[in-house]
């Protein structure tokens, strides 16, 4: 440093380490790179030609292979660019096989002195094991986010975590210090849709059970509310879906909620508000699992009534995304506005 002006003074004459020190002293605008799992490919690449972030940010591709023995063989490509830049990581958890590869990447990342580093996993998918009700059982929400923490700090500090409708908002706690979990919400994307299709006053929001009322209710101010709930059979056996309180009839009511399984709750809660009048049902989730091909029960035939009329669902898990794409009634809302306005916020 000049003592005399308080300015940094180049050491070097490695013109590499003159662009990291005139990064960080914000003499070159702001770059972002963005490195994606191949599975978050075609969602790292819009995001980098939106107009929005354009020029300054860059889709850098990574080489995703095995070794004979099945173990990853990992290369980023243009490594030297690396260093002192914005890094952006799309990663994509639902698939478990592929964790081990992606965290490789993730704990190298900060080693190649990069200024900041920001992983974007829209869905984390051990959420819903985020609590040990009886002893034995393992809350595999922590184990993760344990497994995140250990993120190596940038250059900068700690890198940010960004998810999207995480199950239970208290997994925060979960995360290290070593880390910044960001908790984003696609619900906006939803209502845009929403408001842009539909009269307000044909249309009721319902919620499957009281967790995500209670999360989601104070997004639809002005909207009428109807709650689902599920109670036990009188005979003792098993639950139904009943309505606990507000007033189906004649409305086309959304069920909202922030993932789906195998969809089970979703199709109980369509009959139950058909039953009590609703003129049409829909659905929005944020996260579409539908492990064992289980969406397959949402195809039915045409102009049927009791059918969904549309599952409105977010690519946070691509592979599940692409599949539905073509196929009613599922609609898929993209995260890219979303992730775009949060890089814009947050970097």
């Amino acid at each position: 440093i000049n003592a005399e002006y308080g300015e940094p003074v180049a050491m070097t004459t490695d013109p590499r380490d003159s662009e990291l020190l005139n990064s960080f002293t914000h003499k070159v605008p702001e770059v972002k790179l963005i490195i994606a799992y191949r599975t978050m490919e075609s969602l790292a690449t819009a995001i980098a030609k939106d107009p929005r972030l354009e020029p300054t940010t860059r889709y850098i591709p990574m080489k995703w292979t095995t070794f004979d023995d099945g173990f990853p063989n990992l290369r980023l490509e243009k490594v030297s660019e690396l260093r002192g830049r914005h890094v952006i990581f799309l990663a994509d958890f639902l698939d478990r096989a592929t964790i081990f590869e992606q965290l490789a990447i993730l704990y190298a990342l900060p080693r190649y002195l990069v200024k900041s580093l920001t992983l974007v996993l829209a869905y984390f998918p051990t959420g819903t094991m985020e609590r040990e009700d009886e002893e034995g059982q393992i809350a595999t929400a922590k184990t993760l986010a344990v497994l995140l923490s250990a993120t190596p700090l940038t250059c900068t500090g700690p890198a940010k975590i960004m998810i999207y409708d995480i199950h239970a908002l208290q997994e925060r706690f979960y995360f290290g210090d070593h880390v910044i979990p960001l908790f984003f919400s696609a619900i906006e994307l939803f209502k845009k849709e929403l408001e842009k299709n539909f009269d307000k006053n044909s249309v009721a929001i319902g919620f499957p059970d009281e967790g995500a009322l209670k999360r989601f209710k104070r997004s639809f101010k002005g909207y009428k509310v109807i709650l689902c709930i599920k109670v036990r059979k009188r005979d003792g056996k098993g639950r139904i879906v009943t309505i606990h309180e507000g007033d189906a009839t004649g409305k086309h009511v959304f069920i909202v909620d922030d993932l789906v399984q195998t969809g089970g709750t979703l199709l109980q809660c369509k009959n139950a508000l058909l039953k009590c009048g609703a003129s049409k049902v829909s659905a929005f989730v944020t996260h579409a699992i539908f492990p064992k091909d289980s969406w397959k029960k949402f195809v039915v035939a045409d102009n049927d009534p009791s059918n969904f009329q549309q599952i409105y669902i977010t690519d946070s898990c691509p592979t599940v995304a692409d599949m539905l794409r073509e196929q009613p009634p599922f609609k898929i809302l993209s995260l890219q506005p979303s992730l775009v306005n949060a890089f814009q916020d947050y970097l």
